[in-house]
């Protein structure tokens, strides 16, 4: 697991808004232009207003992602807005043509940014969850579709979301173990879970109809509804080589304990089924996904006790997730 640098403090953020600032002169905007930090999740994101004209400026954390990873990242969320329709975030290049700049970081390695144009609308409202779900199955199969189908550069390399990711010697995100609140107990509860996980995932298996290239992180922050322009999807930075069906467990992340998630669920799967197949088979394990992703959540909790949402939930989310596991555990999910 790599340290995230952006959960270091203040001075940490302080430098990273310098290095947006320092990005900033090699794009065709105003040096008065207004930088204003938006959030700090896997990486610092900004909004830049220049004049009205307003822009997203990423800045990542160091280790995470290497230039050809997000490269590649980029040219997916580039070709499923032209291929397939997807609304998607134009990437905006430096005046040299560079789409990935890379920038010194005073007292630090330097760090690699992208500039994004601003997408209209707003997170899904909360009382149109279950509704929303079905465009949300339906644009994610879309998205499944073009996996499927897109001739990847030579050079394109993302990440895995397996169980190696998830609970190997290195976890992506750190060890649930390491959670907020995992005591004696909550170790029992989620290392029989932990288990149950890596049995049935694999007998799932890893066939190019379950497993492909994902988004990995589509919940309703990661989503622009706009009545006039339709939903966007944002944040591609988790995007990679996972099961498709880990697309919904991530949807429903920190929510996965409300009682409308199984007609959220219900709801995605008939969006999904507008466009792809969905066989049965698949479908009786969308919990054994949603367990995973919650796993792999009580870990990042753990791992990032600096950001906003990880410090609210803290061991809240790890006794909540026992819980649901031992409904899981005992098929009454």
């Amino acid at each position: 697991m790599q340290v995230h640098d952006l959960s270091a403090g203040d001075d940490v953020l302080t430098r990273v808004e310098s290095v947006a600032r320092r990005a900033l002169r090699h794009y065709d905007v105003s040096p008065d232009a207004e930088v204003t930090l938006v959030n700090v999740s896997e990486n610092a994101t900004f909004t830049v207003d220049d004049g009205g004209l307003r822009t997203i400026l990423r800045v990542h954390r160091l280790g995470y992602h290497s230039r050809d990873a997000i490269a590649s990242e980029l040219a997916w969320l580039e070709a499923l807005r032209a291929d397939e329709g997807i609304r998607t975030p134009a990437v905006l290049p430096a005046r040299d043509g560079s789409r990935v700049l890379t920038v010194e970081d005073p007292g630090a390695e330097p760090r690699d940014c992208v500039m994004f144009e601003f997408l209209s609308g707003g997170e899904p409202a909360q009382d149109r969850l279950v509704e929303d779900f079905e465009q949300l199955g339906a644009i994610t199969a879309r998205m499944h579709r073009h996996a499927r189908q897109w001739p990847r550069p030579a050079s394109f390399t993302r990440f895995h979301w397996d169980c190696e990711a998830a609970f190997g010697s290195v976890a992506r995100w750190g060890r649930w173990q390491d959670g907020a609140g995992v005591d004696k107990e909550a170790h029992d509860v989620l290392s029989r879970l932990e288990a149950e996980l890596r049995e049935r995932l694999a007998r799932f298996g890893r066939g190019p109809e379950r497993y492909g290239l994902i988004h990995a992180d589509l919940r309703p922050a990661n989503l622009l509804a706009d009545d006039d322009a339709g939903t966007g999807v944002i944040d591609f930075d988790d995007c990679g080589l996972g099961w498709y069906l880990y697309d919904l467990g991530a949807a429903v992340s920190f929510m996965e304990h409300d009682p409308q998630v199984p007609r959220m669920a219900d709801s995605w799967v008939r969006g999904y089924r507008s466009v792809l197949d969905l066989p049965e088979d698949d479908a009786a394990e969308i919990w054994t996904f949603i367990m995973f992703r919650r796993l792999l959540l009580v870990a990042w909790i753990g791992s990032h006790s600096a950001v906003d949402v990880a410090r609210e939930l803290g061991a809240g989310y790890t006794r909540g997730s026992c819980e649901l596991a031992e409904r899981y555990l005992t098929g009454s999910l």
